[in-house]
Protein backbone atom coordinates (compact mmCIF):
# COMPACT_ATOMS: atom_id res chain seq x y z
CA UNK A 1 0.00 0.00 0.00
CA UNK A 2 2.76 2.30 1.14
CA UNK A 3 4.55 1.50 -2.60
CA UNK A 4 0.64 2.38 -4.25
CA UNK A 5 0.23 5.31 -2.23
CA UNK A 6 3.85 6.85 -3.63
CA UNK A 7 3.15 6.08 -7.06
CA UNK A 8 -0.52 7.58 -6.81
CA UNK A 9 1.37 10.71 -5.97
CA UNK A 10 3.82 10.43 -8.46
CA UNK A 11 2.05 10.30 -11.02
CA UNK A 12 -0.05 13.41 -9.78
CA UNK A 13 2.82 15.36 -9.70
CA UNK A 14 3.19 15.26 -13.67
CA UNK A 15 -0.19 16.23 -14.66
CA UNK A 16 -1.09 19.25 -15.27
CA UNK A 17 -3.28 21.05 -11.69
CA UNK A 18 -6.49 23.14 -13.16
CA UNK A 19 -4.91 22.84 -16.54
CA UNK A 20 -7.06 25.36 -18.46
CA UNK A 21 -9.26 24.50 -20.56
CA UNK A 22 -7.94 25.03 -24.41
CA UNK A 23 -9.00 23.74 -28.17
CA UNK A 24 -8.27 20.49 -29.06
CA UNK A 25 -6.74 19.16 -32.81
CA UNK A 26 -7.49 16.19 -33.41
CA UNK A 27 -4.63 13.42 -34.63
CA UNK A 28 -4.84 9.95 -35.34
CA UNK A 29 -1.74 9.32 -32.88
CA UNK A 30 -0.42 11.36 -29.81
CA UNK A 31 3.19 9.63 -29.49
CA UNK A 32 5.54 10.01 -27.25
CA UNK A 33 9.27 8.69 -27.87
CA UNK A 34 11.23 7.94 -24.63
CA UNK A 35 14.76 7.37 -25.32
CA UNK A 36 17.24 5.75 -22.59
CA UNK A 37 20.08 8.22 -21.03
CA UNK A 38 21.26 6.54 -18.93
CA UNK A 39 24.66 5.72 -17.39
CA UNK A 40 24.20 2.56 -19.46
CA UNK A 41 24.40 4.51 -22.36
CA UNK A 42 27.55 6.25 -23.73
CA UNK A 43 27.68 9.27 -26.13
CA UNK A 44 27.72 7.05 -29.27
CA UNK A 45 25.07 4.69 -28.39
CA UNK A 46 22.90 7.34 -27.20
CA UNK A 47 23.56 9.25 -30.91
CA UNK A 48 22.84 6.13 -32.40
CA UNK A 49 19.40 6.09 -31.14
CA UNK A 50 18.97 9.64 -32.50
CA UNK A 51 20.21 8.94 -35.70
CA UNK A 52 17.73 5.99 -35.84
CA UNK A 53 14.51 8.27 -35.49
CA UNK A 54 16.16 10.67 -37.76
CA UNK A 55 16.43 8.02 -40.44
CA UNK A 56 12.86 6.66 -39.81
CA UNK A 57 11.26 10.42 -39.93
CA UNK A 58 13.05 11.11 -43.09
CA UNK A 59 11.89 7.41 -44.97
CA UNK A 60 9.16 8.56 -47.28
CA UNK A 61 7.15 5.56 -46.27
CA UNK A 62 6.65 6.84 -42.89
CA UNK A 63 5.46 9.76 -44.38
CA UNK A 64 2.56 7.98 -46.41
CA UNK A 65 1.65 5.85 -43.34
CA UNK A 66 0.82 9.02 -41.30
CA UNK A 67 -1.13 10.77 -44.42
CA UNK A 68 -3.02 7.31 -44.68
CA UNK A 69 -4.71 7.72 -41.48
CA UNK A 70 -7.96 8.37 -41.23
CA UNK A 71 -7.38 12.32 -40.20
CA UNK A 72 -3.55 12.05 -41.88
CA UNK A 73 -2.11 13.72 -38.89
CA UNK A 74 -0.05 12.57 -35.67
CA UNK A 75 1.78 14.59 -32.46
CA UNK A 76 4.55 13.22 -31.43
CA UNK A 77 7.25 14.44 -28.69
CA UNK A 78 10.53 13.22 -27.61
CA UNK A 79 11.56 12.61 -24.01
CA UNK A 80 14.59 11.24 -22.42
CA UNK A 81 14.95 9.80 -19.11
CA UNK A 82 17.04 7.75 -16.48
CA UNK A 83 16.64 7.88 -13.10
CA UNK A 84 13.21 8.46 -11.19
CA UNK A 85 13.50 12.23 -11.08
CA UNK A 86 15.44 13.04 -14.36
CA UNK A 87 13.01 13.18 -17.61
CA UNK A 88 13.37 15.95 -20.19
CA UNK A 89 11.48 16.92 -22.88
CA UNK A 90 14.13 17.04 -25.70
CA UNK A 91 11.62 18.19 -28.36
CA UNK A 92 8.14 19.26 -27.30
CA UNK A 93 4.84 18.21 -28.85
CA UNK A 94 4.93 18.79 -32.78
CA UNK A 95 2.36 17.71 -35.49
CA UNK A 96 3.13 15.72 -38.81
CA UNK A 97 1.39 15.80 -41.09
CA UNK A 98 3.03 15.82 -44.50
CA UNK A 99 6.84 14.79 -45.81
CA UNK A 100 7.79 17.79 -45.18
CA UNK A 101 6.73 17.94 -41.81
CA UNK A 102 8.09 14.75 -41.18
CA UNK A 103 11.62 15.95 -42.40
CA UNK A 104 11.38 19.04 -40.94
CA UNK A 105 10.74 16.70 -37.16
CA UNK A 106 14.12 14.76 -38.21
CA UNK A 107 16.21 17.50 -38.83
CA UNK A 108 15.12 18.26 -34.86
CA UNK A 109 16.16 15.24 -33.70
CA UNK A 110 19.57 15.37 -35.84
CA UNK A 111 20.38 18.34 -33.80
CA UNK A 112 18.73 17.73 -30.55
CA UNK A 113 21.45 17.67 -27.61
CA UNK A 114 21.55 15.48 -25.25
CA UNK A 115 20.03 16.64 -22.02
CA UNK A 116 19.96 13.69 -19.48
CA UNK A 117 23.19 12.98 -19.20
CA UNK A 118 24.00 9.50 -17.12
CA UNK A 119 21.89 8.51 -13.77
CA UNK A 120 20.56 5.06 -12.86
CA UNK A 121 17.22 3.36 -15.14
CA UNK A 122 13.75 4.05 -14.10
CA UNK A 123 11.75 2.61 -16.32
CA UNK A 124 9.02 2.98 -13.99
CA UNK A 125 9.25 7.22 -13.87
CA UNK A 126 9.85 7.11 -17.47
CA UNK A 127 6.33 5.78 -18.14
CA UNK A 128 4.65 7.86 -15.76
CA UNK A 129 6.55 11.02 -16.76
CA UNK A 130 5.26 9.95 -20.57
CA UNK A 131 1.33 9.25 -18.91
CA UNK A 132 1.36 12.83 -17.60
CA UNK A 133 2.70 14.46 -20.77
CA UNK A 134 -0.88 13.71 -22.50
CA UNK A 135 -3.00 16.34 -20.54
CA UNK A 136 -0.41 18.69 -21.22
CA UNK A 137 -1.05 19.35 -24.75
CA UNK A 138 -3.31 20.74 -27.66
CA UNK A 139 -4.23 17.76 -29.30
CA UNK A 140 -7.03 14.63 -28.96
CA UNK A 141 -5.66 11.41 -30.72
CA UNK A 142 -7.36 8.60 -31.22
CA UNK A 143 -4.71 6.85 -29.81
CA UNK A 144 -2.31 7.54 -26.85
CA UNK A 145 1.21 5.28 -27.45
CA UNK A 146 4.60 5.64 -25.07
CA UNK A 147 7.34 3.84 -27.24
CA UNK A 148 9.74 3.35 -25.21
CA UNK A 149 14.05 2.00 -25.97
CA UNK A 150 16.30 0.53 -23.61
CA UNK A 151 19.03 -0.91 -22.56
CA UNK A 152 18.49 -2.43 -19.06
CA UNK A 153 16.02 -3.47 -15.84
CA UNK A 154 14.20 -0.91 -13.92
CA UNK A 155 16.20 -0.19 -10.77
CA UNK A 156 14.90 2.63 -9.27
CA UNK A 157 11.88 4.88 -8.07
CA UNK A 158 7.83 3.03 -8.45
CA UNK A 159 7.90 -0.74 -8.93
CA UNK A 160 7.34 -1.10 -12.52
CA UNK A 161 4.65 -3.19 -11.89
CA UNK A 162 3.03 -0.74 -9.93
CA UNK A 163 3.55 2.28 -12.82
CA UNK A 164 2.62 -0.12 -15.48
CA UNK A 165 -0.86 -0.75 -13.80
CA UNK A 166 -1.24 3.20 -13.41
CA UNK A 167 -0.68 4.37 -17.16
CA UNK A 168 -2.95 1.39 -18.39
CA UNK A 169 -5.56 2.34 -16.53
CA UNK A 170 -5.70 5.69 -18.36
CA UNK A 171 -6.02 4.12 -22.00
CA UNK A 172 -2.08 4.49 -22.77
CA UNK A 173 -0.30 2.05 -24.48
CA UNK A 174 2.89 1.07 -24.02
CA UNK A 175 5.42 -0.06 -26.45
CA UNK A 176 8.57 -1.23 -25.90
CA UNK A 177 12.04 -1.74 -28.15
CA UNK A 178 14.51 -3.86 -25.81
CA UNK A 179 18.29 -2.79 -26.68
CA UNK A 180 20.15 -6.18 -26.35
CA UNK A 181 23.54 -5.36 -26.02
CA UNK A 182 24.61 -5.94 -22.39
CA UNK A 183 21.40 -7.95 -20.92
CA UNK A 184 20.44 -11.29 -22.94
CA UNK A 185 16.55 -11.66 -22.56
CA UNK A 186 16.04 -7.94 -21.90
CA UNK A 187 12.84 -8.23 -24.46
CA UNK A 188 11.36 -11.26 -22.39
CA UNK A 189 11.17 -8.78 -19.47
CA UNK A 190 9.73 -5.90 -21.40
CA UNK A 191 7.09 -7.73 -22.82
CA UNK A 192 6.05 -9.70 -19.29
CA UNK A 193 6.72 -6.56 -17.20
CA UNK A 194 6.81 -3.02 -19.41
CA UNK A 195 4.18 -3.29 -21.91
CA UNK A 196 0.62 -2.98 -22.61
CA UNK A 197 -2.94 -1.93 -23.72
CA UNK A 198 -4.49 -1.66 -27.08
CA UNK A 199 -2.03 -3.11 -29.63
CA UNK A 200 1.01 -3.64 -27.51
CA UNK A 201 3.97 -5.21 -28.70
CA UNK A 202 7.87 -5.19 -28.14
CA UNK A 203 10.99 -5.64 -30.65
CA UNK A 204 14.17 -6.87 -30.05
CA UNK A 205 17.34 -5.27 -31.15
CA UNK A 206 21.00 -6.85 -30.92
CA UNK A 207 22.42 -3.97 -30.09
CA UNK A 208 22.40 0.06 -30.98
CA UNK A 209 23.38 -0.98 -34.21
CA UNK A 210 20.17 -2.54 -35.09
CA UNK A 211 18.22 0.39 -33.52
CA UNK A 212 18.61 2.15 -36.48
CA UNK A 213 16.64 -0.64 -38.26
CA UNK A 214 14.41 -1.75 -36.06
CA UNK A 215 12.91 1.39 -34.83
CA UNK A 216 12.20 2.48 -38.04
CA UNK A 217 10.06 -1.01 -38.25
CA UNK A 218 8.38 -0.24 -34.67
CA UNK A 219 7.27 3.10 -35.67
CA UNK A 220 5.57 2.51 -39.13
CA UNK A 221 3.80 -0.48 -36.98
CA UNK A 222 3.12 2.28 -34.10
CA UNK A 223 1.06 4.96 -36.66
CA UNK A 224 -0.49 2.28 -38.63
CA UNK A 225 -4.13 1.71 -36.85
CA UNK A 226 -4.02 -1.87 -35.26
CA UNK A 227 -5.44 -4.71 -36.98
CA UNK A 228 -8.64 -6.05 -34.70
CA UNK A 229 -8.65 -9.80 -34.71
Amino acid sequence: MRALSAALVAIGLLLPANWPAQATEPVDLELVLAVDSSASVDYTEFNLQLQGLTLAFEDPELASAIAAGPIGAIAVTLVEWSSSERQEVSIPWTVIRTGEDARAFAERIRRAPRMVITGATSLSSAILFAAGMFDANAYEGTRHVIDLSGDGYNNQGTALSIARELVLDRGVTINALAIENQVLGLGDYFEQSLIGGFGSFMIRADDYEDYLGQIRRKLLREIQPVPIS
